[in-house]
């Protein structure tokens, strides 16, 4: 009988303790690869109860760079950046992002940068922080930058091999849902929140784009266990997404440019097409030049492709904005990094082990805080209008209803069954990177003293329309969009069973691409 009730005791004890196991494990994931730590780690720190000494040592690198980072800031420039200045309140704010935002995605499994997002919202309205013009002028920069790194990876991340065989679906997936839905909210926003024809396409231009930072983690996750496999299906989406975040960064930045640049409205139209022609051939041609520059033997060969790709994105941005052709800066981009990955693939640089992709992928760990914490941080709940949120959310959701509809239907002659088709519709519901990166571009121009012709009143009305919009898209679509993506995709993409040569091509595809979005 005692040892009966040892055993009840002990039972009762693992299964007390199974529910915090597991809930720690949700937050701490065990590391097989061969690691070092040291020997007191373990019994100080318990794994699952605590991360393991690699887990904690990465979060302390970044948090520690970060720092470092405003302690030279401090050193050079002083009070300006004391324990009152604001650098210092941005470097919290940014650091506290991150921390939210892994919090988050390990307890709940949602996207990160719903949690960076918020810590933003409520550092602003907590009143945490204050930004004047200087430093908003610094948080605009950083926008920028992070929008460079987004442009590179869908670049990098399109592979020549599925665009040839697959050109017409990529194009059908990546660019008639998004035409469709861009229209829907430009005439939405018109009848609904009042935004004059150019501002609603203005809107529907950044609404448009689909979150590869929400998406592409959802499908390898499915694909990883086999689902969609069989047709290529994740593959399939993840070079939609880059075509369709490409097309809806150059088309927002040839409507504001055209919006907010003086001289004549013709040249100003016409000036758009032929943008999108000098954005991809100065692209191609930089992507091009660095097939061969630097040596493909040089020691230094994959620092010196890395800041070539990097630094030449940045010029194409800023340049294109200050000539007045900001529609060319983002095709560019997307187009140098596609064409130097060609290139680098025939040179012995498989697309799924290639180093510039992986500083990039590394260099998006830190911009990512910065992109969501500063674009949650311009939102002030208390200065929205109720209507605009209650108007703005009727117009996002009615317009994602009708995108999947959209999608289902255009996705004809993909080889698709309808259920697939649905998944590809629901797929297409998230919204981040390209919201929270352009989201706040109208009303930098407004504060800037820029005009579009209409009142200044009204200008600045409509761009914090904008503004609230892209917040309220990320935060009902992110969350939205993953949650379905998980729940719908083993219940209507089918499983593979690895056998068919098909699934082992459009897998080793797969493969390739594994790291680049």
């Amino acid at each position: 009988m005692e040892s009966n009730s040892n055993i009840i005791d002990n039972k009762n004890e693992d299964s007390s303790d199974s529910w915090w196991e597991k809930l720690c494990l949700r937050c701490h994931q065990e590391d097989s690869s061969p690691s070092w730590q040291p020997s007191w780690w373990s019994k100080v720190f318990p794994f699952p109860f605590f991360s393991t000494y690699r887990q904690t040592a990465q979060q302390l690198c970044i948090i520690m760079f970060f720092l470092l980072s405003w302690g030279i800031l401090y050193a050079e420039l002083g009070e300006s950046v004391g324990l009152n200045g604001e650098l210092l309140g941005m470097t919290i704010l940014v650091i506290s992002a991150y921390l939210v935002g892994w919090l988050w995605l390990k307890i709940t499994t949602l996207p990160a940068l719903i949690g960076m997002l918020v810590t933003g919202i409520l550092f602003q309205n907590l009143n945490i922080i204050h930004m004047t013009d200087t430093y908003r002028k610094l948080n605009q920069d950083l926008r920028k930058v992070a929008l460079v790194i987004i442009l590179t990876r869908a670049g990098l991340g399109l592979d020549a091999a599925i665009l040839r065989k697959h050109y017409v679906a990529v194009l059908q997936l990546g660019l008639l849902p998004w035409l469709v839905e861009c229209i829907a909210i430009s005439v939405t926003s018109h009848f609904l929140l009042g935004l004059p024809w150019i501002w609603g396409f203005l809107l529907g231009s950044m609404i448009a784009s689909v979150s590869p930072a929400v998406v592409v983690p959802c499908l390898f996750r499915l694909r990883d266990v086999g689902y969609g496999v069989s047709k290529g299906i994740p593959t399939l989406l993840l070079a939609a997404a880059a075509i369709d975040d490409s097309i809806s960064v150059a088309i927002f930045a040839i409507i504001l440019n055209a919006m907010f640049a003086p001289g004549s409205v013709t040249f100003n139209i016409i000036k758009g097409p032929l943008s999108i022609i000098v954005g991809v051939v100065c692209g191609g041609l930089w992507g091009a030049i660095l097939a061969i520059i630097p040596e493909k033997g040089d020691v230094y060969m994959v620092p010196l492709r890395f800041l070539a790709l990097f630094l030449g994105g940045l010029f194409s941005l800023f340049i294109s904005s200050l000539v007045g052709w900001s529609g060319a800066g983002p095709l560019a981009i997307v187009s140098s990094g596609f064409v130097a990955a060609l290139y680098w693939e025939k040179q012995g640089w498989p697309v799924n082990k290639n180093p510039v992709s992986n500083i990039f992928r590394i260099l998006w760990i830190f911009f990512e805080p910065i992109l969501f914490a500063f674009t949650g941080a311009q939102i002030t709940i208390s200065a929205l209008d109720p209507e605009v949120i209650k108007m703005g959310a009727i117009c996002l959701i009615s317009c994602l209803v009708l995108r999947v509809i959209a999608t289902f239907l255009v996705s004809f002659g993909c080889g698709l069954n309808k259920k697939e088709k649905l998944f590809i519709g629901v797929t297409w519901l998230a919204k981040a990177t390209v919201q929270a990166a352009l989201g706040p571009a109208a009303l930098d121009l407004v504060n800037s003293g820029q005009t579009s012709g209409i009142l200044p009143s009204d200008e600045e009305k409509h761009s914090k329309a904008l503004l609230a919009v892209s917040v309220l898209s990320v935060i009902i679509s992110a969350p939205l969009g993953a949650i379905l993506i998980a729940i719908t995709g083993p219940r209507l993409l089918t499983k593979g069973d690895g056998n068919d040569s098909k699934n082992l091509e459009d897998g080793d595809i797969g493969q390739r691409i594994d790291t680049q979005l």
